[in-house]
């Protein structure tokens, strides 16, 4: 291994005299994905994370189709979704590996993309994977696949990268029960061993998914086991030489069982000194992008930092209503559980924003908006119906974005880049009104709507929409012939600072957005029951 790191030493010094004449130009061996439905303003903000400029990469853009081309018949429609926002920085290497750093993926990992790139048929490459935003990163290996070929210059093999893209599915829905780790523990273990011991047959491959699970104390079902079994078998069929995958599998091996800490520092070191070597460039990639640029609190992952990971778990865990699994309707810009982390961050500071603007009475709807966020923290969509998660989630985007001002939200939520809040609330109120609606629409969703009577004034065709329509009414005031007898003082305090006309138009905004999801016209009904 020393020889060989001499010898690439003495290349790489023979590239940089050579190379030192010429003009500077956007490196072809580069390239810079950005998802196709950002915003300009969006799309310089990752350029800035990834701490390139258009000069110095090549730039592709990717589309929704582009997804679809390659995750149809892989990936449910929910997941692949109807927009595309994540991001990758793409560095073709010669050796090292596969690298690979996330930012603001809060289901993709490192080590998943890293494992599934391999099955993909690359070899050693540099990955970032971002959005400026926090989004699911479905649609991220799309990206870096296409961005691969761009800048190695190398179609890679079709079923190769369908397989890449099936098994990140599997894999997420194993994380779905088991967690992010146990679920990339288990698969890439498997793959490890059918792939270094040449396994064909479907009874062997499946008992080393179980003794692989076994091993590692992770309960698998035999129904995502036979999914396992089935992508490994396909897999099988390819006959992948181990040299070529050993590297990167081996390390996301270690980063996921927790081996990576154990200080292997002379693996870390020539891996390092490999890329840089080979390549002519001082730089990695994954260590040089601007951590300023995406703001606090952002989830990352890193295959040569595990700690990078379980640095920022904790925040990842807080604004993970779905806990780890993949979500269901992610349109590439899901926030899981946005609302939770609204809720953690006001839970402890809500009195002391209130108390001297509002006086008692706020003070009171503080109380009773935080004991109601502590009863909703998490919620277990994973009791509801693919739609009903599906509705859910975007309805959780709208409310941060329409009631606490967050632009990103709203435009995730309604697809519309000039969408924007109409009403300007403080930020205690924004987030305990995002709170209460939320409960209130994933009440309904999870206790049914079979205790429903109808009593002739309804409006809209869906049970769920007229269920949450009288909840909203009675929030905002909007029809004094309603029954208050449910809404309580606290509840009223909420919105006491607000004006009437506000809140008229947060309503006529929320039940328009909420019938949208149901596929029914809002804006005449909206309207006449704000007037009434």
């Amino acid at each position: 291994m020393k020889k060989r790191n001499l010898i690439a030493a003495l290349l790489c010094s023979a590239c940089l005299v050579a190379g030192s004449v010429n003009p500077v130009m956007a490196d072809a061996a580069r390239v810079v994905t950005l998802g196709a439905d950002l915003t300009d303003a969006q799309k310089q903000t990752m350029m800035k994370y990834f701490n390139v400029s258009s000069d110095q990469v090549q730039i592709m853009t990717i589309t929704n189709q582009d997804e679809h081309n390659h995750l149809d018949n892989i990936a449910p429609q929910s997941q692949i979704g109807t927009r595309t926002l994540s991001c990758a920085y793409v560095k073709p290497t010669q050796s090292g590996g596969i690298k690979v750093r996330t930012a603001n993926l809060n289901w993709v990992t490192g080590n998943m993309i890293a494992t599934t790139l391999s099955t993909s048929g690359v070899k050693n490459c540099e990955v970032v994977a971002a959005c400026p935003m926090e989004v699911s990163g479905t649609g991220a290996l799309t990206g870096i696949q296409m961005a691969y070929e761009q800048a190695s210059g190398k179609k890679l093999d079709e079923t190769k990268t369908k397989l890449a893209n099936e098994e990140m599915v599997v894999t997420g829905n194993l994380a779905d029960q088991v967690g992010k780790n146990e679920a990339t523990t288990v698969v890439n273990q498997s793959k490890m061993d059918v792939i270094q011991n040449n396994v064909q047959n479907a009874d062997e491959i499946q008992n080393i998914v179980i003794n692989v699970a076994e091993q590692n104390n992770v309960s698998v079902s035999q129904e995502e086991i036979d999914k396992i079994v089935s992508l490994l078998e396909k897999i099988a069929e390819q006959g992948y030489n181990y040299d070529d995958v050993k590297e990167t599998l081996e390390q996301v091996n270690e980063n996921t069982t927790g081996q990576a800490s154990s200080g292997d520092d002379t693996l870390d070191g020539e891996n390092k000194d490999d890329t840089v070597e080979v390549d002519g460039d001082s730089d990695d990639i994954t260590n040089s992008v601007d951590d300023s640029v995406l703001g606090d609190d952002v989830i990352q992952s890193s295959t040569e930092d595990p700690t990078l990971e379980i640095e920022t778990d904790n925040s990842s865990d807080s604004s993970d209503g779905n806990g780890t699994g993949i979500p269901d309707a992610t349109d590439d810009g899901t926030y899981s559980g946005s609302s939770d982390e609204s809720t953690s961050d006001e839970s402890g500071s809500s009195d002391e924003s209130t108390s001297d603007e509002s006086g008692s009475s706020d003070e009171s709807a503080s109380d009773e908006a935080a004991s109601t966020e502590t009863d909703s923290t998490e919620p277990d969509t994973s009791v509801l119906s693919e739609e009903a998660r599906n509705n859910y989630d975007k309805f959780a985007l709208f409310a941060k974005g329409e009631y606490e001002g967050d632009p990103d939200s709203l435009l995730a939520a309604t697809e519309n880049t000039e969408e924007a809040a109409t009403v300007t609330l403080d930020e205690q109120t924004g987030k305990n009104l995002a709170a209460t609606v939320e409960k209130d629409y994933y009440d309904i969703l999870n206790n049914g709507t079979d205790s429903y009577e109808a009593d002739g004034t309804e409006t809209y065709q869906s049970t769920e929409l007229n269920m949450m329509d009288k909840k909203l009414k009675k929030l905002f005031g909007i029809d004094d012939s309603e029954e208050d007898t449910d809404v309580t003082d606290e509840t009223k305090a909420l919105l006491a600072d607000v004006t009437e006309e506000d809140k008229k138009t947060l309503y006529k905004d929320t039940i328009k957005f909420l019938a949208g999801l149901y596929g029914e016209s809002t804006d005449s009904a909206a309207d006449e029951s704000a007037a009434e």
